[in-house]
């Protein structure tokens, strides 16, 4: 198994986790869109946030189930906490901000959030 890090663009949200990267969603919701990230879903176990949650803001927005993160200095959302629907704990990291990860390169699967 492979550990990853990253982050923003500044370093002020910083995080590493345990896995491989292998399919990423590319979700088409007004969200996601605007935003362009590449999903890469992992339990909340293999996750570790470098930096204070107090350096994060964060954003919720349709049925409020999951907790976007942002850096409130450069504005990248490095990653996304919420509950699968079997109810375990997830994290969503957005691949693009992953070190070292050629997005190009990934199996890229195409999510119709707009139809939710």
């Amino acid at each position: 198994m492979t550990t990853h890090t990253g982050g923003c663009h500044c370093g002020k949200i910083a995080y590493s986790f345990e896995g491989d990267i292998d399919t990423v969603l590319d979700c088409n919701c007004s969200l996601c869109q605007k935003r362009c990230g590449l999903l890469h879903f992992i339990p909340e176990t293999s996750f570790a946030l470098k930096t204070p949650r107090a350096d994060m803001g964060s954003y919720q927005f349709n049925k409020h189930k999951l907790t976007q993160h942002f850096c409130t200095v450069c504005g990248i959302a490095p990653f996304t906490e919420g509950v699968d629907p079997k109810g375990n704990k997830m994290v969503a990291i957005n691949v693009r901000s992953v070190d070292g990860v050629d997005p190009q390169a990934l199996d890229i699967k195409h999510y119709d959030g707009r139809a939710l």
